[in-house]
């Protein structure tokens, strides 16, 4: 479901980043938008898509998606950068903050342990990618319904993906359905067959 190395959907279009500004080590650039997931591509209905939040206490958060459209919503442009090595520069995406969707879940002091915790992202076809809270405030992560000022579409994560810039693109999970936080770091998919916990790209961790 996320970007990495199992069902190649299309091919890749580029050539190599001569500069090497912007790429992080052993990227190369690209002018296409290349699809990899972990499963086919999901058929969801707008009527029929739910997303839940689930805290480690407390009632569960849900959206109908009107309820997710209705959120506040921001213009993101920023490089990702996928861990079979190709990077795509300034995409363009519209999406709610994760701030907005974990707000009142989590203290988002950064002084405190609340964001010592992680969220487990679960999908549609069972997809799932673990990812550090503090990774996620701040303005650093989205849940994103629009591409390059389109609706987003299926093969793309469409209705509703995770957006996290700064790590490897299998973290920003595709067709997502449920945000489940954890006092405890536990691996998703990709990290269970050898990917790295975090995902770093300018660290190049790509496997553990």
């Amino acid at each position: 479901m996320m970007d990495a190395m199992a069902i190649v959907n299309r091919g890749f279009v580029g050539r190599p980043d001569r500069s090497g500004v912007k790429l992080p080590p052993g990227q190369y650039r690209t002018f296409d938008f290349p699809v990899l997931s972990a499963e086919p591509t999901p058929d969801i209905a707008l009527s029929d898509w739910r997303l839940t939040v689930q805290p480690t206490g407390g009632p569960l958060r849900s959206y109908r998606w009107d309820d997710f459209t209705a959120l506040p919503h921001t213009d993101i442009t920023t490089d990702i950068h996928c861990v079979t090595r190709w990077s795509k520069f300034d995409t363009r995406w519209r999406g709610v903050s994760m701030d907005v969707v974990l707000d009142g879940m989590v203290d988002t002091d950064t002084d405190t342990s609340a964001e010592q915790g992680y969220l487990m992202a679960h999908c549609y076809g069972g997809y799932t990618t673990n990812l550090p809270i503090r990774d996620l405030l701040h303005g650093q992560a989205w849940l994103v319904d629009t591409y390059d000022g389109e609706p987003l579409a299926a093969e793309h994560g469409g209705p509703v993906r995770l957006l996290v810039p700064h790590l490897y693109f299998w973290k920003s999970a595709k067709w997502v359905r449920r945000l489940r936080l954890m006092p405890g770091d536990t691996p998703g998919f990709w990290e269970s067959h050898g990917y790295h916990m975090y995902g770093d790209p300018w660290l190049e961790q790509r496997y553990s």
